[in-house]
C-alpha cells in the first residue's frame, strides 16, 4: 500500500526558504542554544484551531516562549485517565509536570466556530454533531452542561453565543482543576491560571477579573 502524501505546496516551500534565509538566519545562535540546551518555556498557552487566532504574535513572543496546544473551541476535558486518547491532557502533563510552567494561559475567541456549533447542537440545529460519529460534537458536547446554564440565562442566540465563548473558558479553567498536579501546583502558589479572549475583529484582549467576576479589558 502506498502512502497517500504529497509534496509542498510551492508557495510553502516559498516561505519556508524565505523563513530560513531571514529569521533563521539572523537568529541561528538562538536556535543553536535552543536545540542544545532544550526548552524552558514559562508558559503554556492553550488556545483554538482556528486560523484567525495567532497566540504568538498576539502577545509578541519569540520561539520557545510558550508551549502551545490547540483544539477545536480552546477546551479543556475534566481528569480522567482511562485507555482512551486525550491529546489534550497529554500537553497539559507534560507542560506542568515535565516542563515546570508556571502560568497556563487559556485563551479563547470571538465567534469562535466550534463554541457557534455547541450551541446550535445543543439547541436542535445541528443534528449531524449529535451522531456518535462526529469527533467535533463529541469534543464540544463537554460544554453541553455550560451552554444549558447559558441558555437559561435567556436572550438572543447571539447573546448566548457570546456569553458561551466566555463561559466555555472558565469551564476549562475549572476542568484544570480537576487534575491533581494542577491543583497541587496552584495551591502551593507555583502554577498560576489565567483565563483570557481576544476580540479577532478589533484585536481587544480581555482576562477574567475574579474580583468583578467578569473579563476586563487588559
Amino acid at each position: 500500500m502506498s502512502i497517500p502524501v504529497k509534496t509542498l505546496p510551492t508557495n510553502l516551500t516559498s516561505r519556508y526558504h524565505g523563513w530560513k534565509a531571514t529569521g533563521f538566519q539572523e537568529n541561528k545562535a538562538w536556535y543553536a542554544r535552543l536545540a542544545e540546551d532544550g526548552q524552558h518555556p514559562r508558559g503554556m498557552i492553550i488556545s483554538c484551531c482556528d486560523s484567525r487566532v495567532h497566540a504568538t504574535s498576539i502577545f509578541g513572543a519569540d520561539t520557545g516562549d510558550f508551549f502551545i496546544h490547540r483544539n477545536i473551541a480552546n477546551l479543556v476535558p475534566p481528569y480522567a485517565p482511562d485507555e482512551n486518547y486525550h491529546g489534550t491532557s497529554a500537553a497539559v502533563e507534560y507542560a506542568v509536570t515535565a516542563l515546570g510552567i508556571t502560568n497556563l494561559i487559556v485563551m479563547g475567541h470571538t465567534l469562535c466556530g466550534g463554541v457557534q456549533g455547541c450551541h446550535d447542537m445543543c439547541s436542535g440545529k445541528a443534528p449531524a454533531l449529535e451522531e456518535e460519529t462526529s469527533f467535533v460534537g463529541r469534543w464540544i458536547d463537554m460544554l453541553r452542561p455550560t451552554y444549558e446554564k447559558v441558555a437559561k440565562e435567556g436572550g438572543s442566540d447571539e447573546e448566548q453565543v457570546k456569553r458561551l465563548e466566555q463561559q466555555g473558558i472558565l469551564t476549562s479553567i475549572e476542568n484544570l482543576m480537576s487534575f491533581p498536579f494542577v491543583a497541587e501546583r496552584v495551591a502551593a502558589e507555583e502554577l498560576s491560571l489565567h483565563a483570557v479572549i481576544i476580540n479577532i475583529s478589533d484585536g481587544e484582549l480581555k482576562q477574567f477579573d475574579p474580583d468583578k467576576g467578569a473579563f476586563a479589558a487588559v
